[in-house]
């Protein structure tokens, strides 16, 4: 998963008791599910589960209470309403609802169906505190798009997770599904239904369907047929548009991962929010095996667009090699409602946003400086966290506070542990190994289809590399030690300097200027205590000035999000009126917004540097 931190601040950022040992009937029939896209009631959807007959007196259904990729509790049950269990003459059966996300049926053998309501999580985003993230979330816009992760539609029963299942789903026959889902082979040619095919459940909520207009482009890579849909509410976007970026990309990223496989088909799909009240606000991406789904505002120039889409993408395609390749048990047999996190988040997101960066200088996408910037907005956006929390006791426990409010920093920290890794092992090989190394080696041992042993992965890893690597992991991964990264980047022949750089209207990168003080009415101000960029200084901007009006709009979380959003298509000429509010006095100002520019430390070459720091600098930065 990736998750832009501009949404953290404008909300863009139990187990059941009782026990279900049902078996599926003789025949082995699929759990057959059934969701009806047509006829849309209140804004909610009609899902039927049907599983078979059980042996069981008590059955409990279940919602997933979270999903892999999404660190985070979201009790998707919350979004379930009308919930019914049938017999088989459609009569209701006593149904108790024991927690958000489950049910059970004390009449389990009389059971012949579950039949309920689904509400998406789009609409509701700005109505509480701790959203749904966008691209593990849901989307019901009757006859028009339709943004289906199955975790928010379709349950399951206790002991049928490892059955088939066959989803028939009904929808508007101009609307078409993209999804890496198997489509059952039966020549169907209803335009109004598809039917598809799971081996298990997982693999049901592992695959998200994207319904929309044909917004289509497909083409491969290698052996990879990659699929790009895009739902462009205003039709600003097109995937025709999008796609020379995304080909030129994932080409590179081949090229960077060499022999590592993982699939054959990739599906991109891309929904762009118009950042209204009723829509998506989190944006990012959440990986799955075979496909990703992508949340970003429409109002975004072009430019802007490909280049999240870049950043973006090419974390979640890499997400092929770690967690969704190696990992732990605790991956492997995920429980839904009851998850046991792996202690491993320095790896699953920490190597992978290590990797969308790196390749992007080692397949001459980006050149050195803005590499170097990118690592020094993470070094920067670090300092945001909690730099002494043990980044595997973090993991661990990273679905309660306080480590869940440092989750973000896996893009931050995650990346810079897997740099000073990277140029660690690299000093120990002379050059010839490194992270991409590692991971290739952790590729041929593990794999999909074996887990291995959370308490045993750093230990595997110092046997496959250098005692030293040992010391590393304890002070920096397992204990509480900060990471001195001058030391190094001296390695490699580099240092930092203050220098001027470019940085977005209310954010710098993906740390905000502003902030939201929920108890004042959701005032938005001026945050204290960081360099504020020129466009906030030449308005006049002090930390604590709270922003009352733009352009005539009252402000407070609510306006400010579109016009965050709207801020990313500003010109230097765009004009601006702000009043600011400093104790008493108000105080406003008319200009043009300009470039906005940030003093920042910046990492520079040194000069008169070793051969062997220029060799480790080459090994480091083109492979």
């Amino acid at each position: 998963m990736m998750r832009l931190l501009v949404l953290s601040l404008v909300g863009m950022l139990v187990y059941g008791c009782g026990s279900s040992k049902g078996l599926v009937s003789a025949d082995k029939a699929p759990v057959a599910v059934a969701i009806d896209l047509i006829n849309v009631k209140d804004d909610k959807v009609m899902v039927e589960v049907n599983p078979g007959a059980f042996t069981a007196e008590r059955v409990s259904f279940y919602i997933p209470k979270t999903v892999p990729g999404t660190y985070s509790a979201d009790n998707y049950g919350k979004y379930v309403e009308g919930f019914r269990a049938l017999d088989y003459n459609g009569k209701e059966l006593p149904v108790s609802k024991i927690d958000d996300n489950t049910w059970g049926i004390s009449n389990g053998k009389a059971l012949d169906k579950v039949v309920y309501y689904v509400n998406d999580t789009y609409d509701t985003e700005e109505e509480t505190n701790d959203p749904v993230f966008s691209p593990s979330g849901t989307n019901i816009l009757a006859g028009e798009n339709f943004m289906l992760n199955l975790h928010g539609f379709v349950g399951y029963f206790g002991d049928l997770k490892e059955v088939p299942y066959e989803l028939k789903i009904s929808k508007p026959a101009k609307l078409v599904a993209t999804t890496s889902m198997t489509k059952k082979p039966d020549g169907q040619t209803d335009t109004t239904s598809d039917t598809f095919v799971a081996e298990r459940y997982f693999e049901v909520i592992d695959n998200p369907i994207l319904y929309a207009e044909p917004n289509i482009e497909s083409f491969k890579i290698n052996d990879i047929t990659v699929t790009l849909s895009v739902y462009s509410p205003n039709g600003t976007y097109t995937a025709s548009s999008l796609r020379d970026p995304m080909e030129k990309m994932m080409a590179a990223q081949k090229a960077f991962l060499g022999d590592i496989d993982g699939t054959q088909k990739y599906n991109i799909m891309l929904y762009l929010s118009t950042m209204e009240p009723n829509d998506a606000t989190g944006f990012g991406a959440l990986e799955h095996h075979t496909s990703t789904v992508v949340v970003l505002p429409e109002a975004m120039t072009k430019e802007r667009l490909e280049q999240a889409m870049v950043d973006v993408v090419s974390h979640e395609f890499f997400h092929i090699v770690t967690p969704l390749n190696v990992h732990s048990e605790e991956v492997q047999y995920f429980d839904f409602n009851d998850p046991k996190m792996s202690q491993h988040l320095w790896m699953y997101e920490g190597t992978t946003e290590y990797f969308a960066n790196l390749f992007q200088i080692q397949q001459g996408l980006i050149d050195e400086d803005e590499f170097y910037q990118r690592i020094m907005d993470k070094i920067s956006n670090a300092k945001s966290y909690d730099d002494t929390m043990s980044f595997t006791e973090m993991s661990k426990n990273i679905l309660s506070e306080p480590y869940e409010e440092n989750y973000a920093n896996v893009y931050e920290k995650g990346a810079l542990i897997n740099m000073a890794l990277d140029i660690t092992l690299r000093e120990l090989s002379n050059g010839e190994r490194g992270v991409l190394w590692l991971m290739k080696e952790l590729s041929k041992k593990y794999g999909n289809n074996t887990p291995f042993d959370d308490d045993k992965l750093i230990n595997e890893i110092v046997k496959m590399t250098y005692p030293e690597v040992q010391a590393f992991f304890d002070a920096h991964v397992i204990g509480n030690t900060p990471i001195d990264y001058n030391l190094y980047f001296n390695k490699v022949g580099l240092t930092t300097a203050k220098e001027k750089e470019q940085s977005g209207y209310f954010l710098n990168g993906e740390v905000p200027f502003i902030d939201v003080d929920q108890a004042n009415d959701n005032a938005v101000f001026v945050r204290k205590g960081i360099e504020l960029n020129s466009f906030l200084t030449d308005l006049g901007a002090q930390g604590g000035d709270v922003i009352k009006s733009i352009n005539g709009t009252a402000i407070n979380l609510e306006t400010i999000r579109p016009i965050i959003g709207q801020s990313f298509g500003w010109t230097p000429e765009t004009e601006i009126n702000v009043i600011l509010q400093r104790g008493e006095e108000e105080i406003a100002v008319s200009k043009a917004v300009g470039a906005p520019t940030l003093n920042v430390e910046a990492i520079i070459p040194e000069e008169n540097i070793s051969e062997r720091q220029s060799q480790l600098r080459e090994a480091w930065l083109k492979g």
